[in-house]
């Protein structure tokens, strides 16, 4: 077989087939060489799910007319220097618009400043043509038709329109979130338009375009991220634990402005939220990583979603500290969405609608018996004069002076009705109020200055106990139980060579972990919380984790869920009476420990329902 050289085109369709995997692809990219040309305003429009038509419309700086075939071609680009671990911008590899334009119909129209005119580059299935003038303000056009048309074996592994179109949505609403001064717009005839203003600078302007695309309930169930360590900062807004999803699409990881999937930095928000979310549920996250592009490599794949980082521990490290370090300052704090969910329990069936309802009718026992006097009316023309004799009110014999049927009644002086005010409002003053019952022999109703509060009160009690045993578990050094005869494991010498640089940390835990020849490490001990276990998967499985990971948190894990289970069956049990002062004492508990918003199952611990919305409930405002 006859070794030859592969035409430009074939090779440009080769790196199509890595760079370009769907209409979000091509839209990524364009929308990124936008930005990195300093626009401030960029239009999206797609058709038929970005298949059959996409445009991309910026103010940025252009292209100069002698510029414009080499931005088609392979491997030329303005964004690298002469160092690849320098990259500070988001396109670098000069690879896309030649990958588009030879699978696409592709058009580039541009005008740099002062320029007297714009021009105009086609390129279709590789073939270039041009340039020649275009009438445009400054910025460039980008436009791609018949997306695949050279390569239609690709559109057998295409979506529907709609998930395409979603797909688009997704890629736009990453990137616009790292952009808050850039204005975006999408629309076509395959969506409804998506409009997002620049915001401010600042957080407060982040904060405002987080909004734009995650929606106002997050902002008012975020909490602010900034911390740093050894020159690496993060920063961003992350969920509290009861405002959760079901899937992880509302996480967004940038890193130096780039929007990633990485899953090192999924893993970390998920450690983060181990013991506060339910392991079916993902928190609501929004991080920025910061640091000096020679630590991380962002040239790992060409569609430059995944990163590398050179210590992926310590990003790690401040990923999970950091968030658990917020919530665990934030206090204690309820998801909004149980106020709106509890909102709408609460609403009769047609709350709300706008026929004006029938008018009351009194109905008079006589009238059965065809004696029209006592014929029904508007409860309005009722009164107690013409009200059958059955059902006029009673003379209760108060007569004129109303105050005489409480006398006899003894009130409490002054001085002790200022004593039990002063002292309801401090407690309504604290963030869970005051206890005023208990319903159900399970749920505390507390009230607060500006709102009703009810606990579940045996969820609460459930996280208030599992801190403490994780606070005593974690304070000292675990009890350990002796094996008889030490249990030998088989591994991998890097395997064995990782558990023993881990052994110091192990035997914290009571795993006493040492070296057995080249190939085998010896088990010693085991904690004795875990009872009977299976040494030989328990090594393992931390063996695989500190490969991944070079971290030993599974056995830490393992010992949680043994707090756990054991918090779970030595709580406050539902359906136990409680007295006022223990169901206060419980609040105050609450207050003061991290994380009680939730219980150990990921489930709110209570629910908290503000007086406004109350008021809305029953047409006060």
């Amino acid at each position: 077989m006859t070794i030859r050289h592969l035409s430009e085109t074939i090779i440009n369709q080769i790196a199509a087939g890595e760079v370009i995997e769907r209409p979000a692809s091509v839209v990524k990219e364009l929308v990124e060489n936008a930005i990195d040309a300093g626009a401030t305003r960029i239009e999206v429009v797609t058709a038929g799910g970005g298949k059959t038509l996409i445009r991309v419309t910026d103010n940025g700086s252009g292209i100069p007319a002698g510029e414009l075939a080499l931005a088609v071609a392979r491997h030329c680009t303005s964004k690298l220097a002469d160092d690849v671990h320098d990259i500070r911008a988001l396109g670098f590899r000069g690879e896309a618009l030649p990958s588009i334009g030879s699978v696409a119909r592709l058009s580039l129209k541009s005008r740099i400043a002062n320029a007297e005119s714009g021009f105009e580059i086609a390129v279709t299935g590789g073939r270039l043509e041009g340039p020649r003038p275009a009438a445009l303000n400054q910025g460039t056009i980008a436009e791609v038709r018949d997306l695949f048309f050279a390569t239609p074996a690709r559109l057998k592994f295409m979506k529907t329109d709609r998930a395409e179109a979603m797909a688009v949505n997704d890629i736009v609403k990453r990137v616009a979130i790292a952009f808050p001064h850039i204005r975006f717009s999408l629309a076509g005839s395959d969506r409804s338009p998506l409009e997002m203003p620049a915001t401010g600078a600042g957080s407060d302007g982040m904060l405002e375009r987080i909004a734009q695309v995650l929606g106002k309930e997050f902002s008012e169930n975020a909490i602010a991220i900034d911390a740093e360590r050894d020159g690496v900062r993060l920063a961003g807004f992350a969920g509290i634990p009861s405002f959760n999803r079901a899937n992880s699409l509302h996480q967004f990881a940038y890193v130096n402005g780039r929007p990633v999937r990485d899953k090192q930095i999924w893993g970390a928000i998920r450690g983060a939220y181990a013991d506060v979310i339910a392991r079916d549920r993902h928190a609501v996250a929004v991080l920025f990583l910061t640091l000096d592009p020679a630590l991380v490599d962002v040239n790992v794949h060409p569609a430059k979603a995944d990163v590398r980082f050179r210590d992926p521990g310590l990003v790690r490290g401040l990923i999970v500290g950091a968030i658990r370090q917020a919530l665990a300052q934030s206090g204690i704090r309820a998801a909004t969405s149980g106020a709106e969910a509890m909102m709408q329990a609460f609403r009769a069936e047609g709350f709300g609608a706008k026929a004006a309802p029938s008018p009351q009718v009194y109905r008079a026992p006589a009238y059965q018996s065809g004696n029209w006097a006592d014929a029904p009316r508007p409860r309005s023309e009722w009164s107690p004069a013409t009200a059958h004799p059955a059902h006029r009110p009673l003379d209760m014999g108060f007569g004129e002076n109303e105050q005489a049927a409480f006398e006899g009644v003894t009130m409490p002086s002054a001085d002790a009705r200022a004593t039990v005010e002063d002292a309801a409002a401090e407690l309504t003053a604290a963030p869970l109020g005051a206890a005023r019952a208990q319903v159900h022999a399970n749920y505390i109703v507390a009230q607060t200055d500006d709102s009703l509060v009810i606990v579940d009160q045996h969820a609460a009690h459930e996280r208030l106990v599992y801190e403490a045993l994780k606070n005593a578990l974690h304070s000292r050094p675990l009890p350990a139980q002796m094996l008889l005869i030490p249990e030998i494991v088989d591994l991998p010498e890097e395997d064995a060579e990782r558990l023993a640089s881990h052994a110091e940390t192990l035997a914290c835990f009571g795993l006493g972990v040492e070296r057995f020849g080249p190939g085998a490490v010896a088990v010693r001990e085991t904690p004795a919380m875990l009872g009977e276990t299976d040494v030989q998967q328990l090594i393992r499985d931390l063996a695989d984790e500190i490969a991944e990971h070079d971290t030993s948190n599974g056995l830490k894990a393992m010992l949680d869920h043994v707090a756990a289970t054991m918090a779970c069956h030595g709580s406050v049990r539902a359906g136990r009476r409680l007295k006022p002062e223990e169901m206060n004492a419980l609040l105050r508990q609450m207050e003061a420990t991290p994380g009680s918003g939730t219980c150990n199952h990921g489930r709110p611990t209570y629910i908290e329902l503000k007086l406004n919305d109350i008021e809305r409930l029953f047409g006060r405002r």
